[in-house]
């Protein structure tokens, strides 16, 4: 007796990687090509998930060359987009001394100390990973529906609590 052949499902995981100078330009770039990107892969500008990503790829990228700059060094952007399922943003430096810390509540006149506030809140999860072979990396994922079920959807805001490392 022979047992039936099921097959699974292909699953498309697209990558997206590049390295920036570690300046404000940098993360002004960082966030353009992520948003590029996206409508490359079929997410299009102005949507609520080009939005999001938008977002996270802002503030990581402004705290890669605020807090993590090493002078010489340049900070990386990866996207992962497995298509209605997760998408992952990871942004890369090479300072591993200064890793973030659960975000709190700023006093008002504060200047800074809102960019992982903001995270926490449009990320379904967020970690900071250790990067081989220095520095580390902040990861920020969101949950998406699935598009043939829900042509409309957006991110799913899970808890937005930091995930395990």
């Amino acid at each position: 007796m022979t047992s039936p052949v099921t097959r699974d499902a292909a699953v498309t995981v697209r990558v997206f990687t590049q390295r920036f100078s570690s300046t404000p330009r940098g993360a002004r770039l960082a966030r353009r090509l992520a948003l590029h990107q996206l409508d490359r892969w079929g997410v299009p500008y102005g949507s609520e998930t080009a939005d999001t990503v938008g977002q996270l790829v802002a503030e990581l990228a402004a705290n890669a060359v605020t807090h993590g700059r090493v002078p010489g060094r340049d900070f990386e952007l990866t996207l992962s987009y497995d298509s209605g399922a997760r998408l992952r943003v990871d942004v890369s430096d090479t300072r591993g001394e200064r890793r973030p810390t659960a975000p709190t509540a700023p006093r008002p006149l504060d200047e800074g100390g809102r960019g992982l506030l903001l995270v926490e809140a449009l990320a379904s999860r967020w970690a900071v990973l250790d990067r081989v072979p220095v520095g580390k990396t902040v990861r920020a994922e969101l949950d998406l529906s699935d598009p043939d079920t829900d042509p409309d959807a957006g991110p799913d805001r899970g808890c937005g609590k930091p995930a395990a490392s």
